[in-house]
Protein backbone atom coordinates (compact mmCIF):
# COMPACT_ATOMS: atom_id res chain seq x y z
CA UNK A 1 0.00 0.00 0.00
CA UNK A 2 0.96 3.55 -1.08
CA UNK A 3 0.19 6.43 1.50
CA UNK A 4 1.20 10.07 0.54
CA UNK A 5 0.61 12.34 3.47
CA UNK A 6 0.37 16.52 3.78
CA UNK A 7 1.36 18.52 6.62
CA UNK A 8 1.03 22.16 7.21
CA UNK A 9 -0.76 22.75 10.14
CA UNK A 10 2.14 25.06 11.56
CA UNK A 11 5.15 26.85 9.57
CA UNK A 12 6.26 23.72 8.14
CA UNK A 13 5.36 22.41 5.28
CA UNK A 14 5.96 18.59 4.68
CA UNK A 15 4.88 15.60 2.35
CA UNK A 16 5.69 11.80 2.01
CA UNK A 17 5.53 8.89 0.40
CA UNK A 18 5.30 5.58 2.32
CA UNK A 19 4.12 1.78 1.91
CA UNK A 20 4.38 -0.48 4.86
CA UNK A 21 7.55 -0.92 4.85
CA UNK A 22 9.09 2.10 5.58
CA UNK A 23 9.55 5.55 4.16
CA UNK A 24 9.70 6.25 0.33
CA UNK A 25 10.76 9.86 0.69
CA UNK A 26 10.22 12.87 2.66
CA UNK A 27 10.28 16.30 1.77
CA UNK A 28 10.09 18.97 4.70
CA UNK A 29 10.77 22.82 5.22
CA UNK A 30 9.83 26.09 7.09
CA UNK A 31 8.26 28.85 4.94
CA UNK A 32 7.14 31.83 5.56
CA UNK A 33 5.22 31.93 2.19
CA UNK A 34 1.48 30.55 1.82
CA UNK A 35 1.22 26.66 2.23
CA UNK A 36 -0.97 26.68 -0.72
CA UNK A 37 1.69 28.33 -2.61
CA UNK A 38 4.02 25.43 -1.98
CA UNK A 39 2.59 22.46 -0.69
CA UNK A 40 1.66 20.93 -3.96
CA UNK A 41 4.91 21.78 -6.14
CA UNK A 42 6.56 19.84 -3.10
CA UNK A 43 4.45 17.04 -3.69
CA UNK A 44 4.89 17.05 -7.27
CA UNK A 45 8.49 17.23 -6.54
CA UNK A 46 8.58 14.19 -4.61
CA UNK A 47 6.45 12.20 -6.83
CA UNK A 48 8.93 13.05 -9.91
CA UNK A 49 11.94 12.07 -7.59
CA UNK A 50 10.43 8.62 -6.86
CA UNK A 51 8.96 7.66 -9.95
CA UNK A 52 5.57 7.97 -9.11
CA UNK A 53 2.14 9.48 -10.02
CA UNK A 54 -0.65 10.66 -7.84
CA UNK A 55 -2.57 7.87 -9.43
CA UNK A 56 -0.09 5.31 -7.85
CA UNK A 57 -1.29 6.20 -4.19
CA UNK A 58 -3.84 3.86 -2.41
CA UNK A 59 -4.40 6.41 0.20
CA UNK A 60 -3.96 9.85 0.89
CA UNK A 61 -3.17 11.50 4.76
CA UNK A 62 -3.34 15.19 5.78
CA UNK A 63 -3.27 16.18 9.66
CA UNK A 64 -6.85 17.02 10.72
CA UNK A 65 -5.53 19.24 13.84
CA UNK A 66 -4.66 21.14 15.76
CA UNK A 67 -2.79 23.53 14.61
CA UNK A 68 -2.79 26.95 12.48
CA UNK A 69 -6.68 27.35 10.97
CA UNK A 70 -5.14 28.36 7.96
CA UNK A 71 -2.47 25.80 7.22
CA UNK A 72 -5.22 22.93 8.39
CA UNK A 73 -7.30 24.34 5.73
CA UNK A 74 -4.96 23.92 3.50
CA UNK A 75 -3.69 20.77 3.75
CA UNK A 76 -7.51 19.38 4.02
CA UNK A 77 -8.06 20.92 1.07
CA UNK A 78 -5.65 19.58 -1.07
CA UNK A 79 -5.81 16.18 0.22
CA UNK A 80 -9.64 15.99 -0.46
CA UNK A 81 -9.12 17.91 -4.09
CA UNK A 82 -6.85 15.12 -4.79
CA UNK A 83 -9.12 12.30 -3.42
CA UNK A 84 -12.56 13.54 -5.35
CA UNK A 85 -10.30 13.58 -8.39
CA UNK A 86 -8.89 10.10 -8.26
CA UNK A 87 -11.70 9.21 -6.26
CA UNK A 88 -9.13 7.74 -3.56
CA UNK A 89 -9.80 7.42 0.03
CA UNK A 90 -8.07 10.01 2.55
CA UNK A 91 -7.44 10.02 6.43
CA UNK A 92 -7.50 13.07 8.83
CA UNK A 93 -4.35 12.35 11.55
CA UNK A 94 -4.31 14.25 15.09
CA UNK A 95 -1.37 16.30 14.83
CA UNK A 96 0.10 14.62 18.40
CA UNK A 97 -1.29 11.18 17.13
CA UNK A 98 1.39 11.43 14.24
CA UNK A 99 4.21 12.98 16.77
CA UNK A 100 3.88 10.33 18.93
CA UNK A 101 5.05 7.60 15.54
CA UNK A 102 8.18 8.84 15.45
CA UNK A 103 8.65 7.51 19.42
CA UNK A 104 5.63 4.60 19.69
CA UNK A 105 6.70 2.47 22.64
CA UNK A 106 6.19 -1.38 21.78
CA UNK A 107 4.59 -2.18 24.62
CA UNK A 108 2.31 -1.38 27.60
CA UNK A 109 5.02 -1.94 30.17
CA UNK A 110 7.38 0.83 28.26
CA UNK A 111 7.27 4.42 29.14
CA UNK A 112 4.24 6.29 27.73
CA UNK A 113 4.44 8.80 25.24
CA UNK A 114 3.25 12.65 26.34
CA UNK A 115 3.15 14.56 23.05
CA UNK A 116 2.83 18.39 23.83
CA UNK A 117 1.90 21.57 20.94
CA UNK A 118 2.28 24.97 22.09
CA UNK A 119 -1.36 26.45 21.33
CA UNK A 120 -0.93 30.21 22.74
CA UNK A 121 0.44 31.94 25.94
CA UNK A 122 0.22 29.14 28.51
CA UNK A 123 -1.50 27.10 26.80
CA UNK A 124 -0.56 23.47 25.32
CA UNK A 125 -2.42 20.76 23.16
CA UNK A 126 -1.23 17.30 24.96
CA UNK A 127 -2.57 13.55 24.59
CA UNK A 128 -0.82 10.31 25.98
CA UNK A 129 -0.04 7.44 24.05
CA UNK A 130 1.11 3.66 25.28
CA UNK A 131 1.82 0.59 23.62
CA UNK A 132 0.79 2.42 19.82
CA UNK A 133 -2.41 3.61 21.63
CA UNK A 134 -4.37 6.54 22.53
CA UNK A 135 -4.80 6.72 26.20
CA UNK A 136 -6.88 9.76 26.08
CA UNK A 137 -8.29 12.64 23.45
CA UNK A 138 -6.37 15.43 22.43
CA UNK A 139 -6.63 18.29 25.13
CA UNK A 140 -5.91 22.37 25.71
CA UNK A 141 -4.39 22.98 29.09
CA UNK A 142 -2.07 24.59 30.87
CA UNK A 143 1.64 24.06 31.67
CA UNK A 144 1.04 24.06 35.23
CA UNK A 145 -2.08 22.05 34.70
CA UNK A 146 -0.24 19.63 32.35
CA UNK A 147 2.68 19.42 35.21
CA UNK A 148 0.38 18.15 37.81
CA UNK A 149 -1.42 15.44 36.34
CA UNK A 150 1.90 13.95 34.74
CA UNK A 151 2.99 13.72 38.41
CA UNK A 152 0.60 12.25 39.58
CA UNK A 153 0.14 9.82 36.76
CA UNK A 154 2.04 7.06 38.50
CA UNK A 155 4.08 6.30 35.43
CA UNK A 156 7.03 7.43 33.44
CA UNK A 157 6.52 9.40 30.23
CA UNK A 158 8.97 10.06 27.42
CA UNK A 159 7.99 13.82 26.25
CA UNK A 160 7.65 14.94 22.83
CA UNK A 161 7.14 17.75 21.45
CA UNK A 162 7.03 21.58 22.53
CA UNK A 163 8.45 20.76 26.03
CA UNK A 164 11.03 23.63 26.51
CA UNK A 165 8.80 26.03 28.83
CA UNK A 166 6.97 23.04 30.64
CA UNK A 167 8.37 21.92 34.23
CA UNK A 168 8.01 18.68 33.54
CA UNK A 169 8.49 16.35 36.87
CA UNK A 170 10.76 13.65 37.65
CA UNK A 171 8.82 10.66 35.81
CA UNK A 172 9.30 12.13 33.11
CA UNK A 173 12.48 12.18 30.20
CA UNK A 174 12.66 14.52 27.05
CA UNK A 175 13.44 13.08 23.72
CA UNK A 176 15.73 14.29 21.51
CA UNK A 177 15.16 17.21 19.49
CA UNK A 178 15.24 14.48 16.61
CA UNK A 179 12.27 12.79 17.54
CA UNK A 180 10.12 16.02 18.76
CA UNK A 181 9.96 17.19 15.13
CA UNK A 182 6.65 16.03 13.59
CA UNK A 183 7.12 14.08 10.31
CA UNK A 184 5.09 13.56 7.27
CA UNK A 185 6.41 10.04 7.55
CA UNK A 186 4.74 9.36 10.43
CA UNK A 187 1.49 10.75 9.35
CA UNK A 188 1.52 7.89 7.07
CA UNK A 189 2.74 5.26 9.48
CA UNK A 190 -0.85 6.60 12.07
CA UNK A 191 -3.23 6.99 8.92
CA UNK A 192 -1.91 3.24 8.00
CA UNK A 193 -2.92 1.90 11.32
CA UNK A 194 -6.26 4.14 11.53
CA UNK A 195 -7.66 3.26 8.48
CA UNK A 196 -9.38 5.18 5.30
CA UNK A 197 -12.73 6.51 4.61
CA UNK A 198 -14.16 8.57 1.85
CA UNK A 199 -13.51 12.33 0.99
CA UNK A 200 -16.37 13.96 2.92
CA UNK A 201 -15.79 12.67 6.33
CA UNK A 202 -12.28 14.56 6.82
CA UNK A 203 -12.53 18.13 8.49
CA UNK A 204 -10.86 20.21 10.91
CA UNK A 205 -10.72 19.73 14.37
CA UNK A 206 -9.34 23.08 15.92
CA UNK A 207 -9.79 22.04 19.50
CA UNK A 208 -10.20 25.75 20.50
CA UNK A 209 -12.28 28.57 18.66
CA UNK A 210 -11.76 30.18 15.40
CA UNK A 211 -11.25 33.89 15.27
CA UNK A 212 -14.40 34.11 13.88
CA UNK A 213 -16.11 32.01 16.70
CA UNK A 214 -14.21 34.38 19.11
CA UNK A 215 -15.31 37.71 17.34
CA UNK A 216 -19.11 36.44 17.14
CA UNK A 217 -18.59 35.58 20.85
CA UNK A 218 -17.39 38.79 22.04
CA UNK A 219 -20.28 40.54 19.60
CA UNK A 220 -23.22 38.56 21.51
CA UNK A 221 -21.99 39.21 24.63
CA UNK A 222 -22.07 43.07 24.09
CA UNK A 223 -25.61 42.99 22.91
Amino acid sequence: MLVLGIDTCDSTASCALCSESGAIAEFSFVTERTHSQVILPLVKQMLSHTGHTLSDVDGFAAISGPGSYTGLRIGIAAVQGICYALDKPCAGVSALEALSFNLCPASHSDPAAAVFMHARQDLYYFAEFCGGERQCEDQIRSADSITEHLASAGKSYICLGDTANIALPENCITASPLYSRRSAASLCFAAMQQGFSDPSQLSPDYLQPTKAEKDLSASKSEQ
